[in-house]
């Protein structure tokens, strides 16, 4: 595991600020601690700090005001394969088939989840609840302070890949909320998507349709709809609560990788290069958003802006609402596996070991599309898992 960290990996600055419209530039800082690929980024609630979690073991901390790495969590046996960060905990899983809570102030391992037998390869926390999905084809309720399974949920022939959460109180009137603590989605190599009752653990529903793995999810809790993307290169939505299959996306050319709702729109990323936006109450594709060199694997709509990440090595900003390329944004060497944004500035995480930071001034700052006629149910609340695709290391352009 790394200690201090050599002069050659602290934080550099870019020689360059990021170029204009469609050009390339130099980041503003290279953050290049990590001595293996980084393969997830989170941002707290507040927007105070980022956590990274890297094939090297460990997790970082890192504060948005500054960029600079503020602790270093060592602890892990196996390469960390997910990260989550709250404003006061941080949440780290692993090949080492643990799950580890961290202090965000001290960099002290305060609990570590034991139970799961493989690789743990995606978490969940709401609702003072950790959720977890697994190799070991399970995915598991923990509860947060304690450390202890409170439920396991059994049925998935292949590897739990995504997961989201509906609490009880974000499906008022629904039959099954009270008694059902909730509901948990997941998403499986096996073809599958399945709804679970949290109080009880039993399978209430078991989405099928999809003819290859499911790799990413989001759900729309208010009109009770997931969303999932597969390596069948179809885009599904789902009623969670009848497990009615509601409409099918079909124009892609390869498997969908990572999915994005906003304001009724659902925008995908696919290893045919591109990215599809779709009207999500009516499965129209209103828009295409081309240029990438290689697989998306990466997305987040900020302020009318559509940021990408490729297994090109590129980030790149778009125009949400027309479709135009605003800036590329170049540097990494290998694919970037996350990106978010705060503020005036882009984070990327790659596959090469650094967190680079853009500075992304200049972008139009829209309003969000408007929201076309939409169902009665009221607004979307949000939450989302995908999972990258491996990309052939590149050298930037």
């Amino acid at each position: 595991m790394p200690g201090r960290p050599s002069l050659a990996g602290r934080c550099l600055r870019g020689s360059r600020r990021t170029g204009g419209m469609g050009g390339g530039g130099s980041a503003l800082r290279v953050c290049a601690d990590h001595r293996g690929g980084i393969n997830w980024l989170s941002l707290s609630p507040d927007g105070r700090r980022l956590l990274t979690g890297s094939e090297d073991g460990t997790a970082r901390l890192w504060s948005t005001a500054d960029g600079q790495c503020c602790a270093l969590l060592q602890g892990h046996e196996s390469y960390v394969t997910f990260c989550h960060l709250e404003d006061e905990a941080a949440f780290t899983c692993s090949a080492d088939c643990t799950i580890r809570k961290w202090d965000v102030r001290t960099g002290q391992c305060l609990q570590v989840f034991r139970g799961h037998t493989s690789i743990v390869n995606r978490i969940l926390v709401a609702d003072n609840q950790l959720f977890s999905g697994s190799y070991d084809r399970t995915a598991r309720a923990w509860s947060v302070d304690k450390g202890q399974v409170s439920q396991e949920f059994r049925g998935h022939r292949n590897c739990v890949l995504t997961l989201a959460y509906s609490a009880p109180w974000d499906l008022p009137g629904a039959p099954c909320a009270e008694e059902a603590g909730g509901l948990l989605v997941t998403g499986s190599t096996d073809g599958t998507a399945r709804v679970w009752q949290v109080a009880g653990g039993g399978c209430w529903q078991t989405l099928r349709g999809h003819t290859g793995a499911v790799l990413c999810l989001v759900l729309d809790t208010p009109s009770h709809t997931a969303f999932t993307g597969s390596t069948d290169a179809t885009i599904r939505a789902w009623d969670i609560l009848s497990g009615e299959q509601l409409r099918v996306f079909r124009e892609h050319q390869g498997p969908v990788i990572c999915l994005e709702l906003v304001n009724r729109h659902v925008y995908s990323g696919s290893a045919d290069r591109t990215v599809k936006c779709w009207l999500a109450d009516t499965g129209e594709r209103v828009r295409t958003f081309a240029a990438h060199g290689h697989s998306v694997s990466a997305l987040k709509y900020h302020a009318g802006t559509l940021f990408t990440g490729s297994g090109d090595a590129r980030a790149r900003a778009f125009d949400a609402e027309s479709g135009a390329l605003q800036r590329v944004f170049r540097g990494h060497a290998f694919v970037i596996n996350c990106i978010q944004v705060h503020g005036q500035v882009l984070y990327t995480a790659s596959h090469d070991g650094a967190l680079r930071l853009w500075d992304v001034r200049g972008l139009p700052c829209a309003p969000p599309p408007p929201r076309p006629a939409a169902p009665a149910r009221g607004r979307s609340r949000l939450f989302s898992n995908k999972v990258g695709c491996a990309a052939a290391p590149l050298q930037p352009a």
